[in-house]
């Protein structure tokens, strides 16, 4: 068993103000577009700011965080930029990497109620129990907010050495399951819901919190997959403090089918697994973004995660480097995020942003439709060619988003008929099950794996027992038919085997028949007549997944040619009748700042650049 440093805490409780709800929010106008009660009227418009994620990953110290707060507030806050977020595992004292030490290699600091504790040693400041409420004070002394990232459940030093609950006269040995144990971080078991000192524990760790002066408490390994009964209790702890604490929850993708139970119990939550700079997961944040667009609502943020810009220090994906999206990305990034009204939260490290990083940061135009517009939604999506619109509420004009996606120089999306999302070592199971119907007449089946961001090394990817259904109701192993032609971005492809010639073997579990592969791939079938269907279990073969480094992939489906035919600027038509503008419009481009004219019916056609956006303000003639 390992040493545990034992703090022991007077902890004072205070009711705090009461929730914001002006309608000005650190110098831009925002709208509130109903009275909000309760834990909504925290956020009523996207929160906005910095977390120590994709810069630093498990390991910023006291000193980053308040080199970033600093930059924040002397270049960011007069443009609604507030919160500043201390990302995951700060309870650890000897974290210094970006990747997570192992469990039986961590140094965990916890109280005597078995609550973690800041390491002394990352956050000088903490020491002799004063947990991080310096560095919250200090934090508030400059205009700004205070977060901190969690996971959900009861520490296991707790529980092996039977700490008390606060308040009880139970112990984490009696309110916890090893069921449900987070499968990517081994540090925490699940609180069980209804036994004598569950909801205690929270309420114990959420007053701490309100008592540091907590603002923002990032909650993860708890909407994928989704718990409610700790979710409930959770909500529960933070409205008992009497403090406004905005709730994230973490990570993707949360069921859709739980938006009722989600909007009810947080401000935010996670539609997609971690994103980071890589054109693929961008340009499937699109499908994600207008599946969620029609449960956005003041105060619940549909969250379509962070924004990997700027500077990377030493993040587990990205070490000392600069994000590796285009500047046309870059505008695609922050427009759709607008657009979508997801809450803002950069991941470089502020002190080194570049002129081009802040003047996306600063736009106050482009962050007034982000605060500001409401029915926000995809409005078309063809050919690679996407638009969203919106409607500011208070002048009767549209906003309108213009996007060239097309491919990512490897595929192009717009015939795909299937899209895993990102598939990591943080995917339960390391693979997705995939259950498609074909379009009638289909002659070809496309396997694809390519990059899902953070380089091609380690991907190793299997295609686990892939089988074609016919219209009689036979079946075919798809490994038993020869490709007409297959590459990979390394290794051979194999039949039955991995890309490294061994098993199949995905998370310990050997398989006898699929395909192994390696990003970035494709492999092409003609198809016999009468196919129907087509299922697989796709997954991250062992031989990429056993080590301490990456192995991050999607899986994609086509029944057409996926490669990208077109990578030139596009002049996209804009139909303003259809926007509901039956005569003469103005229209200004929010990103140039600038008026480019009047127009009507379809004689607006701005030009996009590949990977590219433009964001404009529609209004009627005077």
């Amino acid at each position: 068993m390992k040493t545990i440093n034992v703090f022991s805490l007077l902890i004072v409780l205070a009711l705090l103000v009461a929730c914001k709800s002006n309608a000005k929010k650190d110098g831009i106008a925002t709208y509130v577009h109903k009275e909000e009660s309760g834990f909504k009227s925290w956020a009523l418009t996207p929160p906005m700011g910095w977390n120590s994620w994709d810069c630093f990953g498990p390991s910023v110290v006291e000193e980053e965080v308040k080199a970033n707060a600093d930059y924040m507030a002397k270049h960011l806050k007069d443009f609604g930029w507030e919160y500043v977020v201390v990302d995951i595992r700060w309870y650890v004292d000897n974290q210094t990497t970006g990747h997570y030490n192992a469990y039986d290699k961590s140094e965990f600091i916890l109280d005597e109620y078995g609550r973690y504790m800041p390491s002394p040693k990352r956050f000088p400041s903490a020491t002799n129990g004063a947990g991080f409420k310096p560095l919250a004070d200090y934090i508030h002394s400059l205009g700004l907010k205070f977060g901190i990232h969690i996971m959900r459940g009861v520490p296991k030093e707790a529980v092996f050495n039977k700490l008390p609950v606060k308040g009880t006269n139970k112990t984490a040995a009696d309110i916890y399951s090893t069921e449900n144990e987070c499968t990517w971080l081994k540090d925490n078991y699940t609180v069980v819901a209804g036994k004598l000192g569950a909801q205690e524990y929270y309420n114990s760790i959420f007053d701490l919190y309100a008592a540091w002066g907590v603002d923002f408490v990032k909650v993860d390994n708890l909407s994928r997959p989704y718990y409610s009964k700790e979710i409930e209790m959770i909500r529960n702890a933070i409205d008992q403090t009497g403090r406004p604490i905005v709730l994230s929850m973490s990570p993707g993708a949360t069921p859709i089918d739980e938006h009722t139970h989600a909007t009810a119990n947080a401000n935010m939550w996670r539609t997609i697994d971690d994103f980071w700079d890589n054109w693929a997961q961008l340009n499937y944040s699109f499908e994600k973004c207008a599946e969620w667009a029609p449960y956005i609502s003041p105060g619940a943020w549909p969250d379509a995660d962070m924004l990997p810009m700027g500077k990377f220090i030493r993040g587990e994906r990205a070490t000392n480097r600069y994000t590796k999206f285009t500047k046309d990305e870059q505008y695609t990034l922050i427009t759709l995020w607008v657009m979508f009204k997801s809450p803002l939260m950069f991941g470089g490290n502020l002190p080194d942003n570049d002129e081009f990083t802040n003047l996306l940061l600063t736009n106050e135009e482009v962050l007034e439709v982000h605060s500001k517009s409401i029915n926000n939604k995809q409005w078309f999506n063809k050919n690679d060619l996407i638009g969203w619109i919106a409607d500011d509420p208070e002048s009767g004009d549209k906003f309108v988003a213009i996007f060239n996606s097309a491919g990512d120089g490897f595929v192009t999306t717009k015939n795909i008929l299937y899209r895993s999302g990102t598939v990591s070592k943080l995917t339960d199971g390391f693979g997705k099950d995939i259950d498609i119907k074909l379009p009638d007449g289909s002659k070809e089946l496309y396997l694809i794996v390519n990059d899902g961001g953070d380089g091609h090394a380690y991907d190793h990817a299997n295609w686990i027992n892939p089988t074609l259904y016919f219209e009689d109701g036979n079946t075919m192993k798809l490994a038993d038919l020869t490709w007409e032609e297959a590459y990979a971005g390394w290794g051979t492809i194999g039949v039955n085997k991995s890309i490294s010639e061994g098993e199949l073997n995905i998370k310990g579990v050997k398989y006898e028949n699929g395909i192994g592969t390696h990003s970035q791939s494709i492999i092409r079938y003609k198809l016999p007549e009468n196919t129907v269907r087509f299922t697989a279990f796709a997954g991250l073969d062992i031989g990429g997944t056993s080590g301490n480094h990456g192995c991050t992939v999607e899986f994609m489906i086509s029944n057409e040619d996926p490669t990208p035919k077109n990578e030139n600027p596009t002049k996209i038509p804009v139909n303003l009748e259809e926007m509901g503008f039956p005569g003469k419009c103005t229209i200004r481009d929010l990103w140039q700042k600038k008026h480019l004219g009047t127009f009507s019916g379809s004689e607006f056609s701005p030009t996009i650049n590949y990977h590219g956006a433009g964001l404009y303000r529609i209004s009627k003639a005077k």
